[in-house]
C-alpha cells in the first residue's frame, strides 16, 4: 500500500470511529418527547417571564390611528423604526411586551453577558449614532443602552407602548387599515403592520417532574434575580456566599453565568445534558488609536466583509475571530457558496475531515485546562461543529478547577429525573440545593404569528395560518398574498447568518424602502400577487440545501428540534450575500408585483388570481 493510500485508509477509519462515537453520544441524549420536553412560560409558569426591570403602569386603552405599527422593540423593530423615520413616516408606534426597548438585551441581564459576535459588526447604526463600543465583545448592558440610544436618536420613544401584547390583527378592507387589539384593551388602527417579535425573548423551562413543588429559590437567567444573588452584570454575587446553587444548562448562557456563580457560591452544581464547544474568546478593550483611524463607511464595510467571509465569498477577512476561522464548517448548516471544484462526495468528505480536526482541537483544549480527568471527559463535545451554536469563553472551563464546583452529567438519565421540595434528583442521586437557576434558553424562532398566539386575519377574513396550511407562503420572506401592508422580519423563506442583527438590518432596509416607494407612487396597498408568491416559493424550494442528514446525526438541540425533526427547505441556500444582492436588484425595478396602485391595477390582479387558482 502506498503512503497516500495508507493515509487515506487511516482517514476513513478515523471518521468511521468518530461517527460511531458521535452516534453513541447522540443516542444517550435523545428523548422520545423531543421538543415537548420543555414547558412554555406563556401559561401556568408565566411568573418566570414576568418583567423584573420596569414597573408596569396603568394607562387608558388606545383608540387612535397611526401610520405604522412595529410589534417588537428589539434590534429588528428599532432598525425598522429608524428606516421608517428616515423614509418620512411621522406616526410610528413601537410596541413590546417588555417595559422598554432592547429585545433580548432588555430581558437578558445575567452576570457575564456579552455578545459573541464582534461588537463593531453586531451593534447596528454605530456611525449613525456616533458610538464606538468599549470592548471587542461588548457587555449586555452596553448593548441594551445602545438600543436605547437608537430609540432616542430616531425619536422612537414618541409613541412607544411597553408591557403590551398584541392579541389580534384584522384587515379592514374598506378603510385599508389594520385593526389592532391588545391585552391592555387597546383597539386602534394602523396603515402598515410590521412584526419583529424576535426569537430569543420567551424563556422556556425543562419539563422536570415536581418542578412546581421545589420550595427553594428559583428563576430563569433571562429574569435574573439580583435581589437574591447580589451584584450586577459584572458579577460580585456576594449574597450567594452561604448558598448551595444549581444551574441547569450549559449553552451560551451557562458558559457566561457559571464562572461568576463559581466564584461566589458556597457550592455550585452544574447540571449538564450536552456540553458546548468552548473556544477561545480573547475579549479586549477597544483600541482608541484604532478607532481614530476609522473612515466614514467603516461599519458597513466591516459588516459586509464579515457576512461575505461566512458566506464563502472570495474576500480577505477584516474580522479575525472564531467565526471567520471556521466559516467553511458553518456551511454544513448555514447558507452560502460551496467549493464547486469538488464533487459532492469529495466536498462532504473534506468538510467532515476538517470538522474532525477542529473538534479534536476543542476537546484537547479541555484536557489542557481542566484538572480532573473525569470532569474533563464529561465536558468534551462529541458531535459535528455546527450541531450546536459554537461557544467561546476564557473563564468557563477554568471554573471546574474550583473545589466548590461539581459537574453533574445527566446524559444517561436524559436530563434531571425529578425535583423534590429541597433537592434535584438525577437517577438514584439526590442533590440538596438552596437555589435553582434555569439557563435553559428560549422558544427559538416561534413568533406569535407563527405559533398562532397572535391571530391574523386578512382580506375576506381569512386567517394567515389557514393560508399557510401547507407551509409559509411569502414573497422574499416578508409579505403574503391576501394580507396587505403586513410585513414580517425573521428567518423565514430568506437567508440567515450567525450575525442575525445584520440580517435584520437588511430586512428592515428592504421593508422600509418598499413602504417609501408605496408612499411615493401613492399605492393603495402593498401586497404580492399570487403569481409572485408562487414563484418565490418555488425558488426557495429549488435552491434550498437539504441538511436533514447532517442534522439527524447531531446531538439533540434547538437546531434539530431536540432530535425529533430537522429544519430545511425554508431558506434561500445560496446565502445572505446572494439574497441581499437579489433584493437590491429587485428594488431597482418598479415593484409591480407588490404595489397595488389603483382600481385598474386591482382588476388586473384579480384576473391573475383567477387564472392562478384555476
Amino acid at each position: 500500500m502506498t503512503d497516500h493510500a495508507q493515509a487515506a485508509h487511516e482517514q476513513v477509519e478515523r471518521l468511521r470511529a468518530l461517527r460511531e462515537k458521535y452516534a453513541q453520544e447522540r443516542d444517550r441524549r435523545i428523548r422520545p418527547d423531543g421538543a415537548t420536553q420543555y414547558r412554555s412560560t406563556l401559561g401556568e409558569y408565566g411568573y418566570y417571564a414576568k418583567d423584573p426591570y420596569t414597573p408596569r403602569s396603568d394607562r387608558e386603552p388606545l383608540r387612535d390611528r397611526i401610520e405604522a405599527l412595529v410589534i417588537g422593540a428589539g434590534f429588528g423593530g428599532l432598525l425598522t423604526g429608524a428606516g421608517l423615520r428616515d423614509a418620512g413616516i411621522g406616526s410610528i408606534r413601537l410596541m413590546d411586551e417588555a417595559g422598554d426597548v432592547g429585545g433580548t438585551w432588555y430581558w437578558n441581564r445575567y452576570p457575564g453577558i456579552h455578545c459573541d459576535i464582534e461588537s463593531y459588526v453586531y451593534m447596528p447604526l454605530l456611525e449613525e449614532t456616533g458610538y464606538i463600543p468599549s470592548r471587542r465583545y461588548a457587555p449586555g448592558e452596553e448593548i441594551r443602552q445602545h438600543a436605547v440610544r437608537i430609540a432616542e436618536h430616531y425619536d422612537l420613544y414618541r409613541d412607544f407602548v411597553g408591557h403590551t401584547r398584541a392579541t389580534g390583527l384584522a384587515w379592514d378592507e374598506d378603510a385599508a387599515e389594520w385593526i389592532v387589539e391588545t391585552d391592555r384593551g387597546d383597539v386602534f388602527r394602523a396603515r402598515y403592520m410590521i412584526t419583529s417579535s424576535g426569537t430569543l425573548t420567551q424563556p422556556k423551562l425543562p419539563g422536570i417532574p415536581g418542578i412546581e413543588r421545589f420550595a427553594g429559590h428559583t428563576f430563569h437567567t433571562s429574569r435574573w434575580d439580583y435581589a437574591y444573588t447580589g451584584g450586577d452584570a459584572d458579577g460580585d454575587l456576594t449574597k450567594l456566599a452561604d448558598k448551595r446553587v444549581a444551574v441547569v444548562g450549559t449553552g451560551a448562557t451557562g458558559l457566561q453565568v457559571i464562572p461568576h456563580l463559581a466564584e461566589h457560591a458556597r457550592e455550585l452544581l452544574v447540571f449538564q445534558r450536552t456540553p458546548s464547544t468552548v473556544d477561545v474568546r480573547d475579549n479586549r478593550p477597544t483600541d482608541p488609536e484604532w478607532a481614530e483611524t476609522l473612515a466614514p463607511g467603516w461599519q458597513r464595510e466591516r459588516m459586509d466583509n464579515f457576512l461575505e467571509v461566512l458566506a464563502g465569498e472570495p474576500v480577505e477577512s477584516l474580522v479575525d475571530d472564531g467565526w471567520t476561522s471556521t466559516h467553511e464548517l458553518q456551511r454544513s448548516i448555514l447558507s452560502g457558496s460551496v467549493d464547486g471544484s469538488l464533487s459532492e462526495e469529495d466536498r462532504l468528505l473534506r468538510e467532515e475531515l476538517d470538522d474532525a480536526v477542529k473538534m479534536d482541537a476543542l476537546r484537547a483544549r479541555i484536557d489542557e485546562i481542566v484538572d480532573d480527568p473525569s470532569t474533563a471527559d464529561a465536558l468534551k463535545p462529541w458531535y459535528r461543529y455546527m450541531c450546536k451554536r459554537p461557544g467561546f469563553s476564557d473563564l468557563y472551563l477554568q471554573a471546574f478547577n474550583r473545589p466548590n464546583v461539581t459537574l453533574v452529567d445527566t446524559a444517561d438519565t436524559h436530563g434531571i429525573t425529578a425535583l423534590t421540595e429541597t433537592s434535584i434528583v438525577v437517577g438514584e442521586a439526590e442533590y440538596e440545593v438552596d437555589c435553582l437557576i434555569f439557563a435553559t434558553g428560549f422558544d427559538v424562532g416561534v413568533s406569535g404569528v407563527v405559533s398562532g398566539t397572535l391571530p391574523v386575519s386578512g382580506r375576506g377574513g381569512r386567517a394567515l395560518l389557514e393560508a399557510w396550511g401547507m407551509g409559509p407562503r411569502t414573497l422574499h420572506g416578508f409579505t403574503t398574498h391576501g394580507f396587505p401592508n403586513l410585513f414580517q422580519l425573521g428567518p423565514m423563506q430568506n437567508a440567515n447568518s450567525v450575525n442575525f442583527v445584520h440580517i435584520l438590518q437588511e430586512q428592515a432596509l428592504h421593508i422600509t424602502t418598499v413602504i417609501a416607494r408605496a408612499q411615493q407612487v401613492g399605492a393603495r396597498r402593498i401586497e404580492p400577487t399570487a403569481e409572485a408568491e408562487d414563484a418565490w416559493c418555488r425558488t426557495v424550494v429549488a435552491t434550498s440545501r437539504d441538511v436533514s442528514d447532517f442534522q439527524a446525526q447531531c446531538t439533540p438541540g434547538y437546531y434539530n428540534g431536540e432530535g425529533s425533526r430537522t429544519i430545511g427547505g425554508l431558506t434561500y441556500s445560496p446565502g445572505p450575500v446572494a439574497f441581499h444582492r437579489l433584493l437590491r436588484e429587485w428594488r431597482e425595478g418598479d415593484m409591480a408585483e407588490l404595489l397595488v396602485i389603483d382600481d385598474a391595477d386591482e382588476r388586473v390582479r384579480e384576473s391573475a388570481e383567477i387564472g392562478v387558482s384555476a
